[in-house]
């Protein structure tokens, strides 16, 4: 479990440090990334190029680990998001949400395919809300 822990602290680091390349490196060659009923990233460019939107769209990301399970057939990733819509064209909202992701691991420890989830919903009202009705 020491190792599972490590390895999600340094996936949320990956998460928070705008580098989508290094972020990618945690999945194997044909990895698979997908936000809940979202179309998957496959391979590493599109993991990266998926983690590269999140990075610009939020330039002060930071992901921190909650909690790391192991199941029978997954190890469950529970994150706490924060961060500012400030990155172009942004809404310059900020975010604080939490969620999880269910990875499969190879047997090399790297991330065969992870299914994430989040309340969509709130991230689009938190996303989107009108700063004026947050200072009433």
């Amino acid at each position: 479990m020491e190792e599972l822990s490590d390895f999600a602290t340094r996936y949320a680091a990956a998460w928070s440090n705008d580098d989508p390349v290094a972020f990618a490196s945690f999945y194997a060659e044909n990895g698979s990334f997908r936000i809940n009923d979202g179309e998957p990233s496959v391979g590493r460019e599109a993991i990266a190029a998926t983690a590269g939107s999140f990075m610009a769209a939020f330039p002060d990301m930071l992901i921190r680990v909650v909690e790391v399970r192991e199941t029978d057939e997954h190890v469950e990733f529970h994150w706490h998001w924060t961060g500012t819509n400030s990155g172009p064209g942004g809404t310059g909202n900020a975010v604080d949400l939490t969620g999880y992701e269910q990875w499969t691991l190879g047997a090399d420890g790297l991330i065969l395919e992870t299914r994430g989830y989040m309340d969509d919903a709130e991230y689009q009202r938190q996303l989107y809300a009108d700063p004026a009705e947050s200072a009433e």
